[in-house]
């Protein structure tokens, strides 16, 4: 799989300046894959949290993205790859769509053939954040944060009391917007620090970069559906052949997720994908090293006239 992101990457620019916001052009009709792998050179005391920050990509999606690379200090010069291309969440390109695994959003807006894709800090272990469909109820510039009992009950007992209530400003964690959902006590909204975006760090709220919330809050009306998803492995088309994206699924300190476990969860998407096949055959050696890799980066996996068995092995085989 190696060889085949270097030669992805040697079609990418380099470039130094950060890219706009990720507004992509979908696919043609049957396709599901959009934007294009970059790469970027580090410049000096870079971070990938700077880095993600220009380019709106979350923090774990760079290291994933980029392995042996120091995430705190790349080094002057070195090649950052930004993993700006994806394969589109399966279900209906309507509404806003969070796919929890990936730490990412997708807004589809009504009537637009565009999708816009921003990052996201997410539940952490012991307050995940709920997998289901909702609304967007309201919409509020600088709000105040009223931190419910349970949270000011966590901080009194780390020795950081907290008020009853935050008012807007720097110090408020909800940043300069919010959107209330139809699910009591869960919000998407910005955040007073930059680091946690494309994190498990919340108590169960979407966290945004300061910019994106701005700029979605300018597009979303209330009303818009949202439908939340927890999706590591996503199959898609591009140019007639079949794509792979692999995450690491989500999972607590006390419930590592098995090799097997994996495999059994990735042969069940794709059984949902009856449009994939057809004649087309998989390579499940390709398969296996993008389920080993969980970088993030969609993979070509398959080809009309591959030659390769298309049968689905066993999840214990694999």
């Amino acid at each position: 799989m190696f060889v085949r992101i270097a030669a992805s990457l040697s079609l990418s620019a380099l470039l130094s300046a950060p890219l706009a916001a990720l507004e992509l052009p979908l696919p043609p009709p049957g396709e599901d894959v959009v934007g294009q792998v970059k790469v970027v050179k580090a410049e000096y005391e870079d971070t990938f949290a700077d880095i993600g920050q220009a380019n709106d990509i979350g923090y774990l999606e760079m290291v994933a993205a980029n392995p042996g690379v120091d995430p705190w200090l790349p080094g002057v010069g070195t090649e950052v790859l930004l993993p700006t291309r994806y394969i589109l969440p399966p279900g209906p390109r309507e509404g806003i769509v969070i796919n929890l695994a990936e730490y990412r959003m997708y807004y589809f807006p009504k009537d637009q053939n565009v999708v816009h894709t921003y990052p996201l800090g997410i539940g952490r272990e012991g307050w995940g954040s709920p997998i289901t469909e909702t609304r967007i109820t309201g919409k509020v510039k600088d709000p105040a944060w009223y931190p419910p009992k349970s949270i000011r009950e966590e901080h009194a007992a780390d020795g950081d009391p907290l008020p009853t209530v935050v008012p807007a400003g720097p110090d408020n964690p909800l940043g300069p917007f919010k959107f209330t959902l139809g699910l009591s006590g869960y919000l998407i909204h910005g955040s007073n620090k930059k680091f946690g975006i494309g994190m498990r760090v919340s108590h169960g709220c979407f966290r945004m970069l300061n910019h994106n919330v701005l700029e979605l809050a300018s597009m979303v009306p209330v009303g818009t559906k949202v439908r939340i998803i927890n999706e590591p492995y996503k199959f898609g088309i591009s140019g007639g052949k079949v794509y792979l994206e692999a995450h690491a699924p989500l999972e607590d300190e006390s419930a590592k997720t098995s090799v097997v476990d994996k495999h059994a969860a990735l042969v069940d998407e794709l059984l949902k994908r009856n449009d994939l096949l057809g004649q087309r055959r998989l390579d499940w050696e390709v398969v296996r090293e993008v389920v080993a890799a969980e970088d993030g980066l969609p993979v070509e996996i398959s080809g009309p006239d591959s030659g390769l068995a298309a049968s689905s092995p066993d999840a214990a085989d694999m």
